[in-house]
């Protein structure tokens, strides 16, 4: 089994996504809820897309 991401509907009837973990825990989700089911797998399938060559920022060397 692999993670998967998961589009619902919250509440008030927006749209969001998840990425589930096998474990069943949330690994990320949406920032936001989305009026439209599109508008929520497009901002889903940016994350997919661009998270394959992101880096890893340290911040917490930055702190002062």
């Amino acid at each position: 089994m692999t993670a998967k991401f998961e589009i619902y509907k919250g509440k008030i009837g927006d749209f969001h996504w998840r990425l589930t973990h096998t474990n069943g825990r949330v690994i990320a989700k949406s920032g936001e809820g989305y009026t439209t089911k599109v508008n929520a797998i497009n901002d889903l399938n940016s994350v997919k897309d661009n998270a394959t060559n992101a880096t890893v920022e340290d911040r917490t060397l930055k702190c002062k």
